[in-house]
């Protein structure tokens, strides 16, 4: 399989019924074991921004800080993570949103961002969009130009995608399911 969007994919494990009934978990896992997959997934990253200027990749906690740190070392920008509250040393800000059972919140350093700054927003999944729309108004907040949102896996079905374009930031994905 030469593809590498191909090959990143195929690695990907669904497992039915996790969390709960009913829900097809996909599971990055393996592709982050196997060696080659994993430059493979790295690559598609790099190719798409190697030429964009991009001043940092923000990852979102904790499977986006996987991909986003790698990413940032590739591309020779620095790394901030958008962490689960209560997890930062430092002065924080945070941002809060609906899940689709409860309401969540992430916050970033305070000085995590100079203003102007053009941000890469990184996750492993997009779901309901809400995580990633959240860390998107954290990073505005604290003056980013965010440019995109990427993410290994969509789930178009559940629409997250579809409201965080509806805000204005562009999405990429490798994958769909």
């Amino acid at each position: 399989m030469s593809n590498p969007i191909e090959l990143v994919t195929s690695a990907i494990r669904t497992v039915p019924d996790w969390p709960k009934p009913g829900v097809q978990f996909r599971d990055i896992t393996p592709v982050l074991q196997n060696p080659l997959t994993f430059r493979a997934l790295i690559d598609i990253f790099v190719y798409r921004y190697m030429n964009k200027k991009i001043d940092l990749i923000a990852g979102v906690d904790a499977r986006g800080f996987i991909v986003g740190s790698v990413l940032a070392y590739e591309l020779n920008v620095g790394f901030v993570p958008v962490r689960k509250v209560g997890k930062l040393p430092f002065k924080t800000v945070v941002e809060q949103y609906t899940l689709e059972y409860g309401n969540a919140s992430v916050e970033m350093h305070t000085d995590a961002i100079k203003p102007g700054q053009r941000v890469l927003l990184v996750d492993d999944l997009i779901a309901t969009g809400g995580t990633m729309i959240a860390a998107h108004r954290l990073l505005q907040r604290l003056g980013a130009n965010v440019v995109e949102a990427a993410a290994i896996i969509d789930l178009p079905e559940l629409k997250g995608s579809k409201l965080i374009e509806e805000t204005g930031l562009p999405v990429f994905s490798v994958c769909q399911f």
